[in-house]
């Protein structure tokens, strides 16, 4: 996305005007609906579900893959980047299935803030707890949307309850809802004492929702009556001594979240949610690095461009076979044509097509700062968890790859396509679809892994829509994989007394691959000087 001739170009200012945020939640919470409507209220789409200037009506541009638009679901994270009252904003749309909890992580990775959106009548689900798990990990800062007020909900106390006691989080509500469902009325500012008022007509409405007025003033027996005033101002005077006032300090040290409520099936409350990312969200931060094997930090302002891949996706455009590296920039300013080159391998690159997303449209970037994803396409020289910088020096921390939970061996029904199918597997796993494992000995067959059932659904589908590959996915007798750390010699010695049930993962580490949890733990203990490790660093 060019920035106009007339703004500063320092990368320290660029920089500054970045919000790069990701969306979790439990799946059916409204996560998709939330990010269509963001786009909206930010100008980047003109109606939700329609590119801004193409006149056909689109489906949600969040959800581009075949499987995704028949499923009605997200299970590929995807960046949309628009520009918005003066800021630049990232957002990274993160698959809501658990079954594709790794590639959830790995896209957290490159957020400085996280959107949690939760159900009102569900509050906090096993999901959405899980992915709040990820973000404490990492120090990212949390926003609250509580979504779907216009249908029945919860008391709004039990759910700031909830939030306070199972995510050991203060929240700070900066609105209060007027009912829910079909009770529900609008929201109170608690800042400025003036009442938003909810109409009940679609998003796609011209006339949209009726402005905020006096909540003091004559107008507002337009929208409540005397006990509908009664019991938000009660509500408000409740929860604003109950509730610890929003501090910005606290909410980017991770101990207090900002709340917001509405519906963004209904375009409520979106516009004031953006606002609040706008205002709060943190710009980039230094990065931990390595650099000639000393630890550093890297800050957004510095000269030199750097980054890292957080994610590869081939195929966004099967006509080309093309494949994305998504690149993370954490400093300096990055132009098209420049050279940039990979910590690990050395290579020496120049990048000179690429690309800002709009989902799965793109157009090409001329310059990008810190905080702002491109896409740089290639045919296989860059990987997840790659560090790229313009000296090659910089290594930042490498993305984890999980143990699997389920293995099956995969063949193709034709046995002219199994070195298509090889190819094909490497991809998938590259981009971390799924795992791949390459038995050392016997079967030619390969074994994948995956978190979840799920996750062969959708290899199945893009192996027969990308590849033209009809496969079949069997029972495998292995239940566990494990990656091995020690010296040499030691997993050297082990590998031969194990050699049936040892194989090879796509960076060609040794994998221990386990007929059950006790068989782990068994040869665990039997060879106390090897580690049997559950994650994997990758880059």
């Amino acid at each position: 996305m060019s920035t106009s001739p007339a703004a500063p170009l320092s990368p320290a200012f660029q920089a500054a005007r970045r919000r790069t945020f990701a969306i979790i939640s439990h799946p059916d919470a409204g996560k998709t609906t939330l990010t269509e409507n963001l786009l909206l209220a930010g100008g980047a789409i003109r109606a939700a579900g329609a590119v801004r200037a193409r006149g056909q009506t689109r489906r949600t541009q969040s959800d581009w893959m075949k499987i995704e638009r028949e499923r009605g679901i997200s299970v590929s994270a995807s960046v949309m980047t628009f520009d918005h009252d003066g800021l630049m904003f990232n957002l990274l749309d993160t698959p809501g299935h658990e079954d594709f909890s790794e590639d959830t992580y790995r896209t957290l990775t490159a957020a400085d803030a996280a959107i949690m959106v939760l159900d009102a009548a569900k509050g906090i689900e096993p999901q959405t707890l899980k992915l709040f798990e990820v973000c404490r990990l990492r120090d990212i800062p949390i926003i609250t949307f509580i979504n779907k007020m216009d249908r029945e909900a919860q008391d709004p106390f039990e759910l700031l309850d909830e939030v306070s006691s199972k995510l050991a989080l203060d929240p700070a509500p900066l609105y209060w809802p007027a009912g829910s469902g079909g009770r529900f009325k609008g929201m109170l500012d608690l800042r400025k004492q003036t009442f938003i008022p909810y109409a009940k007509k679609s998003s796609t409405d011209d006339d949209g929702h009726p402005a905020p007025i006096a909540l003091n003033s004559n107008a507002i027996s337009r929208f409540l009556d005397p006990e509908e005033q009664a019991e938000v101002e009660e509500g408000a005077m409740l929860v604003s001594e109950a509730a610890k006032p929003f501090d910005v300090k606290s909410f980017l040290e991770g101990h207090m979240t900002p709340v917001f409520f509405g519906s963004a099936l209904r375009h409520f409350g979106v516009s004031e949610l953006l606002a609040g990312i706008g205002a709060y969200a943190p710009p980039p931060h230094p990065a931990r690095a390595m650099r000639a094997g000393v630890e550093t930090h890297v800050a957004p302002g510095d000269a030199e461009v750097s980054g890292f891949v957080f994610k590869v996706q081939a195929n966004m455009d099967p006509n080309h076979r093309d494949r994305i590296a998504f690149l993370r920039l954490t400093s300096g300013r990055f132009t098209r044509g420049m050279k940039l080159k990979a910590q690990n391998t050395g290579k020496s690159m120049s990048v000179n097509a690429p690309v800002m997303f709009f989902a799965s449209d793109r157009e090409l970037a001329e310059d990008a700062y810190a905080g702002d994803v491109i896409g740089i396409p290639n045919h296989g020289v860059l990987r997840v968890g790659d560090s790229l910088s313009e000296a090659g020096l910089l290594r930042f921390a490498g993305l984890p790859n999980f143990a699997p939970e389920i293995l099956r061996r995969v063949r193709v029904k034709d046995p002219l396509k199994a070195k298509h199918l090889k190819k094909a597997l490497e991809g998938l796993a590259e981009e971390g679809v799924t795992q791949l494992f390459r038995p050392m000995l016997g079967s030619s067959d390969f074994i994948v892994g995956a978190v979840g059932q799920l996750q062969f659904e959708v290899m199945a589908d893009r192996l027969g829509g990308e590849y033209a590959l009809d496969v079949i996915f069997e029972a495998s007798p292995y239940a566990e994989a494990r990656w091995m750390s020690g010296t040499r010699a030691d997993v050297e010695d082990f590998q031969d007394k194990h050699k049936t049930a040892m194989a090879t993962d796509i960076d060609d580490q040794p994998v221990f691959l386990g007929k059950s949890s006790w068989e782990i733990g068994y040869v665990a203990e039997k060879f106390s000087k090897i580690r049997f490790e559950r994650t994997r660093e990758r880059g």
